[in-house]
């Protein structure tokens, strides 16, 4: 994991040069699609942003904030930087920041940067922001999980706080986990936290001790539809019971890793239509060609991957996710080979049945697309 940072970096140093090319403050993306089954994606909802879903941009570092873009079901289309479109006048500056997590937690679509960003709240449907954290040099923000209708959690480089949803207000840090923390997930009267320290952390969601820990895990959460939560780490996934707190180990024959050095969101996933893990094997920090596809009842779910994108291209940022809403498998990509490789992005979307290609969209920008976010 030491390399990672320096290959982060790559990508934001060298592009500079090809400024004519490629602009790194695109507000609409060009993007062309290649359909291949021609069928028509819709869900339910009467919302402007209810028919698709977002993904949440890192952003070109130190060159301008990151972005929230939106894919549309019904045009196939992907329109970037909605929520300023949404909120003219607001933004998610600093430049010097990271936009780098989202999650929608009863209706409202939470922003998360690092490195002295804001933490933003806004309306799902609509994108009009509804309250913030202002951002601060001594924010350092990774992660959010609602808890009830008043209390939440949100993870940063150095423990966790809580955060009252009324106000918005920060609490005291907690003092039972310490050091940077990452995804977090709410499950029955447990919050399973990932510690970059500690591997998995399991809080009493009531009072926030510590009842159970799990060395070893770096890459975290999914939690399947029979209510299992799943992190993993070196060559093992683990199954969590989030009653019992009962741990199944399964062997993995490669290693997993985490993003503890340039964090993002874990790169793994879970289906809501069946008891299946989609994991991908990453490099360090990211950097993945290939996606399991893990199930108790399928013994050989390690020895092939289920999922392995285009020659030339690599996952960025948690770089897989599942669509519930049309049971598909959808992976971000960049070109392989950092500098301007990284401004060439496709959104790929798999079946995730038999993992059948079903549409590739390509688009162009240094987005460094972090995570997508599904109503």
């Amino acid at each position: 994991m030491k390399k990672s940072t320096a290959l982060k970096l790559l990508p934001y140093i060298f592009p500079v040069l090809f400024m004519g090319i490629v602009s790194s403050c695109k507000k609409d993306i060009n993007s062309t699609s290649n359909t291949s089954t021609g069928k028509t994606l819709t869900v339910q909802g009467t919302g402007k942003y209810d028919n698709g879903f977002f993904l949440i941009n890192e952003g070109w570092f130190t060159h301008g904030t990151g972005t929230v873009s939106f894919y549309d079901y019904g045009t196939g289309a992907i329109t970037d930087s909605v929520f300023t479109k949404e909120n003219p006048g607001k933004t998610l500056d600093p430049a010097s920041s990271t936009l780098q997590f989202g999650t929608i937690f009863n209706d409202q679509l939470y922003l998360v940067s690092k490195v002295g960003g804001p933490l933003v709240v806004t309306d799902s449907h609509t994108l009009k922001e509804i309250n913030r954290i202002a951002a601060k040099s001594t924010n350092d923000f990774r992660a959010f999980v609602g808890i009830d209708a008043s209390k939440g959690l949100i993870s940063t480089g150095s423990g966790i706080f809580p955060v009252n949803l009324q106000t918005l207000a920060l609490g005291t840090k907690l003092t039972s986990v310490t050091g940077q923390v990452g995804d977090m997930i709410k499950a029955g009267n447990y919050v399973f936290v990932l510690s970059a320290s500690s591997g998995v952390v399991v809080l009493d969601a009531s009072t926030n001790a510590v009842v159970k820990t799990i060395a070893g895990m770096l890459c975290a959460f999914a939690r399947t539809p029979d209510g299992a939560i799943w992190a993993a780490g070196g060559t093992q996934l683990v199954r969590i019971d989030p009653a019992t707190l009962g741990v199944t180990t399964v062997t993995v024959p490669f290693t997993i890793n985490g993003s503890w050095a340039a964090w993002h969101p874990g790169s793994i996933t879970a289906s809501t239509t069946e008891n299946a893990i989609f994991i991908a094997k990453n490099a360090s920090f990211s950097g993945g060609t290939q996606v399991y596809k893990y199930t108790s009842t399928n013994s050989a779910s390690f020895t092939t991957p289920f999922i392995t994108v285009p020659t030339g291209r690599e996952l960025y940022g948690a770089g897989v996710a599942y669509d519930p809403a049309h049971n598909q498998v959808v992976i971000n990509t960049v070109h392989s080979g950092f500098t301007t490789n990284f401004s060439f992005n496709d959104l790929v979307f798999y079946d995730a049945t038999t993992g059948a290609q079903i549409n590739d969209i390509a688009y162009i920008g240094y987005y460094f697309p972090s995570v997508a976010v599904f109503h």
